[in-house]
């Protein structure tokens, strides 16, 4: 059967493991290295399709368990799927609901079949498991879809603590077996194969040979694509980084490798410098609606006082809708402080369109192996912490 994507290598760096491509689905497709802006219940935040484009994305991420609670899988299949219904026409990527289900809900039960939890819209009990999973993203209609998997949360507590560590390792090599014969499941399960391309999630937290256990596990069926995911779970910066690397190389080389919700310039680089081709996080519009602007320089925060007077544009340079019409910092200030809805609108549009000059940029680096240039003109990849408190949103709103 004639796969629903094709991945094609461009350009290989001579010093480093990262590469361009392209991948074509049939929504159209990408280049790659690529970042997703996250549009958790079919719709990126505050923006209209055409916007989230002329940031220059070419796909977006949609959140499957959102979607199946409200509207319903069903509703929206019967309009189309959520290309039509959300007015997209390029490529969209779901996410199997499992992680969600696992780190946002009242968990009453978690075992071989799944996760039963209290639905965040009503209380109602719902089960996710490997087939209702994949059953909601047929119904959805993605080009790429994920499998279901065990996505533990990183290890609490004294690092000292033997017991606790030993805990957690058992956790782990339950969650690579689980989420290997959970993709089992899966793929016998996947209704729409020839049109909705099945990636795979390899799981093993920070310890390389539990990674390397589920890449040999996962890898051994034939997938579209493979994706690693328990990572950006609250693991320090090193551990991610190294995890990557050493997970990254070992995927399939003519596949699409993913890396699940990890959005910070540097280990955006990092992970490409590894071999990485897709990303998505939500920090872009996440931190646009809360008035927290990225810039090439380190992130600021417009609320401070001391944008109140500033008539700069929020990054020198930017070709952002906010940035080429000459909005200063001092009136996108104003805005959230009045409570004004265009000044989340324009710095989300900012931030998304800041990540896709990023993603240009690396390409280019790879094209031209300048990563030296790179960094002289991102001088936010060498900041080793963030340069603002990431903000996030109230309890009742989890995601984007």
């Amino acid at each position: 059967m004639t796969s629903p994507l094709s991945f094609s290598v461009d350009t290989r760096c001579t010093s480093t493991a990262a590469r361009t491509g392209r991948v074509e689905t049939p929504h159209g497709g990408f280049d790659t290295p690529a970042f997703m802006p996250v549009g958790t219940r079919a719709s990126v935040k505050g923006l209209l399709p055409q916007q989230v484009a002329d940031t220059g994305s070419q796909i977006l991420l949609n959140n499957a368990y959102h979607l199946m609670l409200r509207p319903g899988d069903d509703m929206i299949a019967a309009r189309g799927g959520v290309h039509a219904f959300m007015r997209w026409n390029g490529p969209i990527l779901t996410d199997s609901g499992g992680y969600q289900a696992f780190s946002m809900s009242d968990i009453n039960a978690i075992d071989d079949e799944g996760v039963t939890f209290k639905s965040i819209i009503d209380g109602a009990r719902v089960h996710l498991g490997p087939e209702r999973a994949m059953e909601v993203q047929n119904n959805l209609g993605a080009d790429i879809i994920m499998a279901f998997d065990d996505c533990p949360p990183a290890a609490e507590g004294d690092p000292g603590d033997h017991k606790a560590a030993e805990a957690f390792r058992r956790r782990l090599e339950t969650a690579v077996d689980r989420t290997t014969r959970w993709l089992e499941r899966c793929v016998a399960a996947h209704r729409r194969s020839s049109d909705q391309a099945l990636f795979g999630i390899v799981q093993g937290g920070p310890h390389e040979d539990l990674r390397e256990a589920s890449v040999k596990a996962i890898t051994s069926i034939d997938l579209p694509g493979y994706a690693i995911g328990g990572v950006a779970t609250g693991e320090p910066t090193d551990v991610l980084h190294r995890i990557v690397a050493h997970t990254a190389p070992l995927l399939p080389q003519d596949k699409p490798r993913y890396l699940m919700g990890v959005g910070y310039e540097r280990d955006l680089v990092a992970a490409v410098r590894a071999g990485v081709d897709m990303f998505d996080c939500v920090l872009p519009t996440r931190n646009g609606r809360n008035a927290g602007a990225f810039t090439r320089t380190g992130r600021i925060q417009l609320r401070n006082a001391c944008f109140r007077e500033d008539d700069g544009v929020i990054d020198p340079g930017c070709d952002c809708t906010a940035c080429s019409g000459g909005f200063s910092r001092a009136y996108l200030r104003h805005l959230f402080v009045s409570g004004e809805m265009l000044g989340p609108i324009l710095l989300s549009q900012h931030n998304l369109r800041h990540f896709q000059r990023l993603m240009l940029d690396i390409r280019g680096a790879i094209r031209e192996d300048a990563w030296s240039s790179l960094y002289r003109a991102w001088p936010v990849l060498d900041q080793d912490q963030p340069a603002a408190p990431t903000p996030v949103d109230p309890p009742s709103k989890p995601s984007d």
